[in-house]
């Protein structure tokens, strides 16, 4: 079997999907690696450095011809789709649930899709292949470090002879592993933090930071299935907002995490929040997407200074920004399950694995995921049925 790894084209991505490292892993299971010449140039990883451990250096073109399953960060472009041959199998983060018919374009052509976004992460064998989490512990740093440079004073109190500066006062909105690593890197930046969650058992990992958790008495308990919190209800989330605008102007910086996969963010963070919020405060929205984001009038990739002069950061695809870090990280996720689904060498497709039929997507023409199917017209007669063809 040819794995290769190719050059991401989305822009502003610079990670790649398998480091030099993962080559030697996967040539011992008897899987030859190509490589598409500058893939790894964005983190800053050579041609060289891939040739040494043993990958081949290929054109685009040779690429596409010759392997057997395509390795990549984000999912494909429509012009990547178009280069993609029948009976080839495309390994990434392809956001299935938010472009279903993407998927369903996969099908069409027998492509094999396979999603790490649909690991069942409550898995305790599935860990190491939880490309979401690593992505997510490695934006949660750099969001901090965003806050840090978007705010005006210092983050730490410092004690000096033109006098003292108090330290800033920073709240994180969402303690997953994303929210965590915002905490700790914020802790250790100097600043006073603060973290809340809907779950409550969440309560512990933020004090185990050194932060003080944020109790509100409008939602009891939103603990939902495979380690996301559930959504919450109408009245829910208007007395959650209600409770939270006290607590958010009170905070020089909020850094709001909360993510729904295939659904728009929970607003967390109102315009009655941001005017009560005071100038010069800054709010780092992790959640930002074209669905929405977690705090009113955020854009994905943008900054915006509101009339009260509160910053407010869109964080677009953080992880990317990170590129080496993330990139070697999410290199050992894609080949952990690569590894899970190669048996002497092959590609074996079984969806009676759990962790399997999370991750495929597309298999002989269908679109066999669940969440993903449900999402595509259901076959009718003179319709379109989940594998893409008319009925």
């Amino acid at each position: 079997m040819k794995a290769a790894v190719v050059k991401e084209t989305t822009p502003g991505e610079r990670r790649v999907a398998l480091v030099p490292d993962g080559v030697a892993r996967l040539k011992a299971a008897g899987i030859d690696v190509l490589v598409e010449r500058g893939a790894g140039d964005g983190a800053w990883l050579p041609d060289a450095s891939y040739a040494e451990a043993g990958a081949t250096i290929v054109d685009q073109a040779e690429l596409y011809r010759t392997a057997d399953v395509i390795l990549t960060v984000a999912k494909p472009d429509k012009t990547t789709v178009a280069k993609l041959k029948s009976g080839q199998a495309i390994i990434g983060m392809l956001a299935p649930l938010t472009d279903p018919d993407g998927a369903a374009g996969l099908a069409r052509k027998q492509v094999t899709a396979i999603s790490l976004d649909g690991l069942p992460r409550t898995l305790s064998r599935a860990q190491p292949m939880d490309a979401l989490s690593s992505q997510a512990n490695v934006a949660g740093y750099k969001a901090a470090i965003v806050a840090a440079e978007a705010f005006g004073r210092f983050f730490p109190m410092l004690i000096t002879a033109a006098g003292t500066a108090r330290p800033a006062r920073l709240l994180v909105l969402g303690a997953g592993v994303a929210g965590l690593q915002a905490i700790g890197t914020a802790r250790r930046l100097g600043a006073i933090v603060s973290g809340y969650d809907v779950r409550p058992a969440s309560k512990q990992e933020v004090e185990s930071l050194g932060a003080t958790f944020i109790v509100l008495t409008s939602v009891k308990d939103a603990a939902g299935e495979g380690g996301y919190a559930r959504e919450l209800t109408a009245e829910e989330r208007q007395a959650q907002q209600d409770e939270l605008t006290a607590h958010i102007a009170r905070h020089d910086v909020v850094i709001t995490t909360a993510q729904v996969p295939g659904r728009r963010p929970p607003l967390l963070v109102t315009e009655d929040a941001i005017k009560a919020m005071s100038a010069g405060s800054v709010i780092v929205d992790m959640g930002a997407s074209a669905l929405g984001g977690n705090v009113a009038g955020s854009k994905p990739g943008e900054t915006i200074i509101t009339g009260n002069g509160v910053t407010i950061v869109g964080a677009a695809n953080l992880a990317a920004t990170v590129p080496t870090a993330a990139s070697s990280a999410y290199s050992r996720n894609i080949s952990a399950l690569l590894l899970h689904m190669t048996n002497d060498g092959a590609l074996v497709i079984d969806t009676s694995d759990e962790i399997q039929a999370g991750v495929v997507i597309t298999h002989d023409g269908k679109v066999v995921q669940e969440a993903v199917a449900a999402l595509l017209p259901q076959p009718t007669q003179g319709g379109t049925g989940v594998d893409g063809t008319a009925d």
